[in-house]
């Protein structure tokens, strides 16, 4: 059986000055005393993006081992080696293109593909990678990824930060919404549009919905409204319905 994931929408949800202070009581269950190695790459500047997070981390959760998986000689080995009762992964928030495309190069996406036993976290562009694809990222292709798929640690899509149509918003592109239908054009796989403050917790054979609201698309079927404390377990059987 997998071991757990938990992906957040964002660190930072709209009035909240600390990153992960919304979610410090799921982080702390899912982290418990483990090390945690943070995948920095979808950012820019990968030690002051882990600084960032492990200071976080320490002023919400109290003492924790953060460590940059970027420092390791071989990160790909440290993802195999892992010890899931001692270890898990971090995956941080960025460009999404960025991050597969570093991930494939250096061995880390094939490694975290064969590691479903240890436990994985993911913010923004890192719940994308938690994901079949890619695909439903919000992220200006700035590289070639190298491809679009993903980790598959969950069988449905994620589109973090999901924004609503403004009525009074003078933009004429395609909304959110509309992007994600034509997604289903070509594609069956559920995709939760999840807002910020939001996360998805896969533990054992549930997925739960938390931290505020969601919205739900599937090709063939109106867009659902999801609360937050959702059970929506019944997308791990079907997730192309």
């Amino acid at each position: 059986m997998p071991a757990d994931a938990l992906l957040f929408s964002n660190s930072r949800p709209p009035g909240a000055a600390v990153p992960f202070a919304h979610a410090a009581e799921p982080l702390r269950a899912h982290l418990g005393d483990r090390t945690m190695w943070f995948a920095a790459w979808a950012g820019d500047d990968l030690d002051a993006y882990t600084r960032l997070v492990g200071d976080a981390l320490m002023n919400v959760l109290g003492p924790v081992d953060v460590r940059g998986l970027h420092r390791e000689p071989d990160p790909a080995a440290t993802i195999r080696d892992a010890d899931p009762d001692r270890e898990t992964v971090f995956v941080g928030g960025g460009n999404t293109f960025r991050l597969r495309r570093r991930t494939g190069d250096n061995g880390v996406l094939a490694a975290l593909r064969q590691r479903d036993d240890l436990r994985y976290a993911g913010a923004s562009a890192g719940s994308n990678l938690a994901c079949p694809t890619i695909m439903t990222t919000n992220d200006m292709p700035i590289v070639d990824p190298g491809g679009l798929d993903a980790v598959g640690r969950i069988p449905v899509q994620i589109n973090p930060h999901y924004l609503d149509p403004d009525p009074r918003s003078t933009h004429r592109g395609e909304t959110r919404e509309e992007r994600l239908h034509e997604f289903h054009q070509e594609n069956a796989v559920a995709v939760v549009g999840l807002r910020e403050g939001a996360w998805l917790l896969h533990h054992e054979n549930t997925l739960t919905l938390d931290g505020y609201t969601a919205r739900l698309f599937r090709r063939g079927h109106e867009p659902v409204e999801l609360a937050a404390g959702t059970d929506v377990s019944w997308l791990l059987a079907t997730p192309t319905s």
